[in-house]
């Protein structure tokens, strides 16, 4: 069922999707990546004969060339509707299934999924990127799936995390879409090297969000590169307090709704890595993780029962002792 699944999603996405390879060149895009074994010479029979392949699959040897036939003369908007199905199929099955998540990404979903965050709108990229969003729920649970699904030498996983990211960035994604995205990069959050800067501001400017859903969901996503279980949680603090995060989060954790406590927990996590910024006295962090020790509702949460008092102490005695800037 997810071969055939992968296949809707395929069809006139790659230009070959059943049989190719993944090369090791460092720089590549999408293209280089789906058109891989392409013959230039051959196009239209390496395609024929690819996709018969992937039917014969099926046991349905006598019918490719009329499958073919049958989905190239169906309606375009009968096409984006079958693909946002398929692609919707393929999110509700990735659901906290391991199993299923590897056999979408051993299909070579993954790249469909990239071409279709970028050249797709509407229901058809919402789900694309929520199915995304559910195997990167996955890897962040599962460290041998996240290795091998999302390893950092891997094209096909850069391509799709580059057009995650490029949705992030982007000022005018739709709140939904947009928090999809962001979930995703928070759940891979581990993948992820120090030396990637582009990963960590674009996720502080939603902060700022208008949407405070959105401005949650990239709390959350920035914790998960700042809390200790992270190995690169310093390099990560030292980025997300060099990318003005502070006075967002001091606003969040006084006005923020339903984001003042991701807020007040990265705040926390910052305070308690990178306490030596000078960026929390301008944004008078110290006052606002005061004020909230003395909210009931913060300080009997499970993560910030012990995470909030490590977090004012460490601030109050960097800041006590005059140590602004860095050393």
């Amino acid at each position: 069922i997810i071969r055939s699944l992968v296949r809707h999603l395929a069809f006139e996405t790659l230009p070959d999707y059943s049989n190719y390879t993944v090369p090791t060149k460092s720089a590549m895009t999408i293209y280089s990546v789906v058109c891989m074994v392409m013959n230039d010479n051959n196009h239209l029979a390496q395609t024929h004969i690819s996709t018969k392949i992937a039917l014969q699959e099926k046991g349905m040897r006598s019918l490719s060339g009329l499958y073919l036939k049958r989905q190239k003369a169906k309606d375009p908007i009968v096409k984006a509707s079958m693909k946002a199905e398929a692609a919707r199929a393929l999110w509700n099955l990735a659901k906290n299934n391991t199993k299923t998540c590897k056999s979408i990404t051993e299909s070579k979903a993954l790249v469909c999924f990239a071409m279709l965050l970028e050249k797709s709108k509407g229901e058809v990229q919402y789900n694309s990127a929520m199915a995304v969003m559910e195997i990167a729920a996955v890897a962040e649970r599962n460290a041998d799936f996240r290795r091998s699904a999302f390893k950092t030498n891997s094209p096909t996983a850069k391509v799709l995390v580059d057009q995650i990211v490029r949705i992030v960035q982007e000022e005018d994604s739709e709140s939904q879409l947009l928090s999809s995205c962001i979930r995703s990069i928070g759940c891979l959050a581990r993948t992820f090297h120090a030396r990637e800067t582009t990963i960590i501001p674009p996720l502080v400017k939603h902060l700022d969000h208008r949407e405070l859903s959105v401005s949650r969901e990239a709390a959350i996503a920035l914790s998960k590169f700042a809390c200790s279980e992270n190995y690169l949680h310093m390099e990560h603090s030292r980025a997300i307090i060099e990318s003005s995060s502070a006075p967002y989060l001091v606003q969040l954790v006084y006005f923020g709704e339903l984001a003042q406590i991701p807020a007040l927990i990265l705040l926390c996590h910052l305070a308690l890595h990178v306490a030596d910024s000078e960026a929390f006295s301008k944004a008078e962090a110290l006052p606002a993780l005061d004020w909230a020790s003395k909210q009931v509702t913060f300080i009997h949460g499970p993560v910030l029962e012990n995470l909030l008092p490590e977090a004012k102490t460490r601030l109050q005695v960097y800041q006590s002792r005059g140590y602004h800037g860095f050393h």
